[in-house]
């Protein structure tokens, strides 16, 4: 009897032993990436009132901290300037060591399919390039992912799962493509390690990913919140619930220290154009707030032109005009265009590339200064109407709109009676404005361009950004 008296009392205090373990929120794992010079939060739990040490293999700096009543404890650390690997030690009397830790630039990304799709594609849906990149990762090269697991919930959580990845074939393929090549430009131009955290789900809405709060404050009564208020999930599409992704998983990594966001969302959203010209602001906010930092950069790339049920229906391209749209109500944000990077018959395009290369030109040419193109694609901004043609003025770099001395398609111009002929846009001298004329139409008082699910891209920057679809006209 005392025999297994004594057995109960060792398994007891070695319970106790691996529950006082110091933990760590998922997010914190061997492999991962600091944002440089910084200082950068990490919060994790332990036994109430436990003194949890901190120390880095980068500084001499010993860092305590305390957990609450409820086991949380939060700190922050300074970060040096890019490099690595390091080690973090966390000690509440039992050594925790997270190992070859970098320290860099750190981006958090978001949104749906197009976001979500990894660097191996979807089945019967490939990612262009991706067994080269696959084939050719090496490991030395200091380019880390780090994918969250879905999950959906009806109130906030503290934690979900995590995965890191390091830059060999494993890590490359279960990247998100749209990140990586992000990323992967972003570390060809700069040379410092840099991190992507794919935090995304296909098929979802913007308000998937908002708080309760926002949503209840800003857009009370334009979403049915029946599923939060019974806690019933419905039969389909639950990951749809309003608030659920946030409480689920970006609430999870806040406020993970990063330089910014990317987020590449907004098909789920198209037939609610005119409402997402309000949602995405507030998103924007609300991560801002979030974070602790009113100019943390958000990126964000247009949907992709798409057929859907109909080629020459408009949400499509009235979506991807209320996205430009919100630029002027977002700052230190920018869009990358993709007027010219979609698949009529394939909702995610397999050109990954060209839609992270452009996010990344963005970052690069605003947050780390690098000159001599322009990143920004060009935006219609005025219109006037004289002489029988539509005139339109953009908003572009110095170097102007291209290409020059050819009739560019894509444009349609109405009348009066509201009814659109496709039309020709040429650019005027001054290479910021293009002239829309059409022989059906001697009086305009409507341009567009682009305005179709359906649409190819004829008109750029002289760095090869294309123009955002627009339209001078709110008719439906």
């Amino acid at each position: 009897m005392k025999r297994i008296l004594l057995v109960c009392t060792i398994v007891l205090f070695s319970l106790n032993i691996i529950q006082a373990k110091v933990r760590l929120a998922p997010i914190f794992a061997d492999n991962m990436v600091l944002q440089q010079r910084s200082e950068a939060a990490v919060w994790g739990k332990a036994e109430p009132g436990t003194k949890v040490k901190i120390t880095t293999t980068w500084s001499k700096e010993k860092i305590t901290a305390v957990a609450d009543a409820d086991g949380k404890w939060f700190t922050r650390i300074a970060t040096p300037v890019a490099g690595g690997p390091y080690e973090l030690t966390f000690n509440d009397g039992d050594k925790l060591t997270l190992k070859n830790v970098l320290i860099g630039e750190v981006w958090i990304c978001s949104g749906q399919s197009n976001m979500a799709q990894q660097m191996k594609g979807y089945k019967g849906q490939p990612t262009a390039g991706a067994v080269d990149l696959i084939l050719g990762a090496d490991p030395s090269v200091p380019i880390r992912s780090c994918n969250l697991t879905r999950q959906r919930t009806f109130e906030p959580v503290d934690s979900c799962e995590a995965k890191w990845y390091v830059n060999n074939p494993e890590g490359v393929s279960e990247a998100s493509a749209t990140a990586y090549f992000f990323a992967k430009r972003v570390y060809e131009s700069l040379r410092i390690p840099v991190a992507v955290i794919n935090v995304s789900w296909g098929g979802t809405p913007i308000e998937a990913w908002m708080s309760r709060e926002v949503l209840d404050k800003e857009f009370a009564g334009e979403f049915d919140m029946e599923p939060l208020l019974t806690k019933t999930w419905p039969e389909k599409k639950p990951h749809k619930v309003p608030t659920v992704l946030y409480n689920g998983m970006l609430k999870t990594i806040v406020p993970f220290t990063a330089k910014g966001f990317l987020w590449y969302q907004g098909c789920d959203n198209r037939l609610r154009y005119e409402q997402y010209k309000r949602l995405q602001p507030a998103f924007v906010k609300m991560l801002r707030q979030e974070w602790g930092n009113d100019k943390m950069p958000f990126y964000f790339t247009q949907i992709a032109p798409y057929q859907y049920d109909d080629p020459d229906k408009r949400e499509g391209g009235y979506m991807m005009w209320a996205q430009a749209q919100t630029l002027h109500e977002i700052p230190y944000s920018g869009m990358a265009t993709t007027h010219d990077a979609g698949e009529s018959v394939c909702i995610h395009p397999a050109n990954k590339k060209v839609v992270g290369d452009r996010l990344a030109y963005l970052a690069l040419a605003t947050d780390y200064g690098i000159k001599g193109f322009d990143a920004r694609a060009p935006l219609a901004v005025s219109f006037e109407f004289e002489n029988g043609m539509a005139v339109v003025s953009f908003e572009v770099g110095e170097m102007g709109l291209s290409p020059i001395a050819l009739d560019l398609e894509g444009f349609e111009l109405a009348g009066e009676d509201k009814v659109f002929y496709p039309a020709t846009g040429r650019i005027r001298g001054d290479r910021q404005r293009v002239k829309v004329q059409c022989p059906e139409v001697p009086n305009p008082v409507a341009v567009r361009y682009g305005m179709k699910n359906w649409s190819e891209a004829s008109l750029y920057n002289c760095f090869g950004i294309p123009a955002s679809p627009f339209r001078s006209d709110d008719w439906k």
